[in-house]
């Protein structure tokens, strides 16, 4: 019954349960279960007539910000709705990433089949890999069920994209030199498809000339790499080039390989700020705040997939560069002022880092020590540049200035005082107090957000989504009001 309710689902509703279902760890037909099952128990109304399931779905969607952003009457689809991907999986420590790759696909809309070697399987289990993917893992070319049909071709046709990670050198070698003896290089062989792979193994492995060389083959043949980067290896004493890209630099290389939509910011170049600053006591000592980045990179990102030409400086973060933008990493605030100064004249500026609004006058050359019997050292603070007002007023002020008003009282009038004061066109306002109820740990720090636009014009609500979905649905913002803007 499930599978006969999903297939009379209209798409935009498939498309919901999917992402539902990928919240809820579950299959989209366990999800359509859980669904049916409580209309069937009066939860939904109408005993599971389709019609109410799908009303009931979109309510859920929007509740817990799954919906597809909807800006100026259209529909903005997410990255990767309604793409096939075909995730091979070799062997090596690395293949416990692909596990989070999967999910990352999958929440953004992705279908995704995996296909695992035999050494896939010496480090992780089909059966994490088809509870995550909710389809069958594919493991060998003999296969009387799978094969029955040419299995592996139908597998190498049916993706629009085909990822190989983690890539070992020995799955490098076989696709360079057309190698064919198992379901991965098989498929990989009798594919139609792009390929993007993921390299990960021993930087010596990585750096020995016939690894170079079959890099170089599949480069020429039009194979797409990701990675690898540098750093500790899993091995004791093993560091340098080989650490297999992580998940979310994966995902995005995926997005710009099948990115063919519209490209309403081409030929616009925008400033974004992002994450915190660090402003040094002494070497060992610094004044910050708790901002992760998440929320500013991913509005760098959205933006580029928009074919903006996007200017990122980034303030001290823990997570990779976006793909597709120009990143300008920074420490203080006194640097980040300096790099965006030096960015003008631009389209367009989102200022969403998390500037400290202090500073020590002088820090300290060496670390400061604590002395028995003596307090603590005074430290004299003086005021940061405020860099948003800087441009927000500046001779070359873009033609749309940004900012963001994080917030743990007063919300709404703290971020309308901010829109007036600073110059800006728009203020993002978001709540980011410990009772703001946003995911499970919060704003600052989490994967989501609830934020309001506020303007000259009013307030507009947009409810909790995703961090990623909220760069989206600015993006698209950006894209519309910048339409009716020359610089």
């Amino acid at each position: 019954m499930a599978s006969i309710t999903i297939r009379n689902l209209d798409d935009e509703v498939k498309e919901l349960l999917r992402r539902l279902a990928a919240e809820n760890d579950r299959s989209m037909e366990e999800q359509a279960r859980v669904m049916i099952r409580a209309a069937v128990e009066g939860q939904l109304g109408s005993a599971g007539r389709i019609d109410q399931i799908e009303q009931t779905l979109r309510e859920l969607a929007s509740a817990r910000g799954l919906a597809t952003p909807v800006v100026a009457g259209k529909i903005m689809p997410r990255g990767l709705s309604g793409k096939r991907i075909l995730l091979i999986i070799g062997g090596g420590i690395a293949a416990y990433k692909a596990l989070d790759l999967i999910r990352r696909l999958r929440e953004r809309g992705a279908a995704v089949r995996v296909l695992m070697t035999s050494a896939a399987q010496e480090f992780i289990t089909t059966l994490s890999a088809g509870a995550l993917s909710a389809d069958h893992v594919f493991t060998e070319l003999f296969d009387r069920q799978n094969e029955h049909d040419v299995g592996h071709i139908r597998l190498s046709r049916e993706a629009d994209l085909l990822v190989v990670a983690p890539a070992t050198a020995d799955l490098m070698a076989k696709l360079a030199n057309g190698h064919a003896n198992d379901l991965a290089s098989t498929v990989l062989i009798a594919t139609d498809k792009p390929v993007l792979i993921a390299p990960a193994m021993n930087p010596r492995m990585w750096a020995h000339p016939a690894t170079r060389r079959n890099r170089a083959t599949l480069q020429k043949d039009g194979v797409t790499f990701v990675g690898p980067a540098k750093g500790e290896m899993a091995e004791s004493n093993e560091a340098g080039e080989g650490r297999m890209a992580e998940p979310l630099e994966i995902v995005a290389a995926i997005e710009a390989l099948l990115d063919v939509g519209p490209k309403p910011l081409s030929g616009r170049k925008i400033i974004v700020t992002s994450g915190p600053t660090h402003e040094p006591i002494d070497p060992v000592r610094y004044i910050a705040n708790r901002s992760s980045g998440k929320q500013g990179h991913a509005i760098a990102a959205a933006l580029a997939r928009l074919g903006a030409d996007v200017h990122l400086v980034s303030g001290p973060v823990g997570i990779a560069d976006p793909a597709g933008v120009k990143t300008i990493h920074v420490e203080r605030a006194q640097e980040m002022r300096d790099a965006v100064e030096q960015l003008l004249p631009a389209d367009a500026a989102v200022f969403v880092a998390a500037v400290a609004d202090w500073r020590t006058e002088n820090s300290a050359g060496e670390k400061i020590k604590k002395v028995a019997g003596e307090g603590p050292p005074v430290l004299r603070m003086v005021e940061n540049p405020d860099i948003l007002a800087g441009v927000g007023h500046h001779s070359q002020r873009p033609g749309l200035v940004i900012g963001f008003a994080a917030e743990t009282r007063d919300l709404l009038r703290n971020a309308e005082a901010k829109l007036k004061k600073k110059g800006a066109d728009l203020i993002v306002a978001n709540d980011v107090s410990q009772g703001s109820g946003v995911g499970s740990s919060g704003v600052m720090g989490g994967d989501r957000n609830r934020v309001r636009i506020v303007s000259k014009a009013g307030v507009e609500e947009w409810p909790e989504m995703s961090k990623d979905d909220v760069a989206a649905r600015l993006a698209a913002l950006i894209a519309e009001r910048l339409k009716t803007i020359v610089v």
